[in-house]
């Protein structure tokens, strides 16, 4: 194995390393910049295979996480690094919202699904949240532009777990222009129709049910149509927020029946909510998104 990789590869002034650390035929990397977008300095993490420290061009794949966490879950816990060394791919993982720091005092909520780690990946149309909450466009915009800047992508492929697979199907789905490829794990399907989702959307939208629909994965897959030749989905069979209503696997098989989208959905009996459960079905969506990307 090589441990030693010498590359040409650097990121530019517009971003803050924060840690390099060398995993398997590649690096893991933290970076942070200032966000305009949430107002806030924002984080993420990315590994780059040694074909893309040497400046080739690499699929690349953004998850987005659920509930409470922040960039580090992912990376610490779901043991992507040899996948993506082996195939090629870059993965990228970005926090989950914008966070109180010195000089930023950021709204929050003592409830865990609402407030800061909370953001459901959408722009919140009401105070105090509106001037930071603006996951939408910081994800879809401003993060999706300066990756493309600074590091040797190819493509981008959108995936996440929980809230976060919420917000891969509902970015993915309102914007499928900017990604190849769409999965999820163990998503929450239909926001405006779980009391978590119901919580925040109070918070972010107030009673304007119309941006609630538009905040709704199943809602907007619907909308839209068939935009991908597949997605897949997996969903732990033991999971106790799906025996709880929260996550509403069913409306996204029926929105994706409506819509005529070819969806994989893979109910993994004893499976829970865990990153025990991410660890077992990484691997999959990582082939899935490399070869979409190799599709396109």
């Amino acid at each position: 194995m090589n441990n030693a990789y010498n590359h040409s590869f650097s990121a530019s002034s517009q971003l803050t390393q924060k840690s390099v650390n060398r995993c398997f035929d590649g690096e893991q990397h933290y970076y942070s910049h200032e966000s305009t977008s949430t107002k806030t300095p924002m984080t993420f993490s990315i590994y780059l295979p040694d074909e893309a420290l040497a400046g080739r061009r690499c699929p690349a794949l953004l998850y987005l996480s659920g509930l409470t966490c922040n960039a580090d879950n992912v990376t610490h816990k779901a043991h992507f690094q040899q996948k993506c060394s082996e195939l090629g791919m870059i993965f990228i993982a970005p926090d989950t919202s914008p966070r109180s720091s010195e000089g930023h005092d950021v709204p929050n909520d003592e409830r865990y699904f609402v407030g800061q780690g909370a953001s459901y990946y959408v722009d919140a149309t009401q105070a105090p949240w509106s001037e930071h909450f603006n996951m939408q466009s910081y994800i879809v915009d401003e993060l999706y532009d300066l990756l493309r800047s600074e590091f040797p992508i190819d493509s981008i492929g959108i995936t996440g777990h929980s809230m976060g697979g919420h917000g891969a199907l509902l970015l993915g789905f309102k914007f499928p222009s900017k990604f190849v490829s769409v999965s999820a794990l163990s998503p929450v399907c239909a926001a405006s129709e779980s009391a978590w989702g119901h919580a925040a959307y109070t918070e972010y939208f107030g009673d304007d049910k119309s941006l609630w629909a538009q905040a709704d994965a199943a809602q907007v897959i619907m909308e839209v149509g068939q935009q991908y030749t597949n997605i897949l989905v997996d969903q732990g069979g033991a999971d106790n927020f799906l025996a709880e209503g929260q996550l509403q696997t069913s409306k996204l098989q029926e929105a994706c029946n409506k819509a005529q989208q070819p969806l994989t959905l893979r109910y993994l009996a004893s499976h829970d909510h865990s990153y025990y459960f991410i660890q077992t079905v990484i691997d999959d969506h990582i082939e899935h998104h490399w070869r979409m990307a190799q599709m396109g």
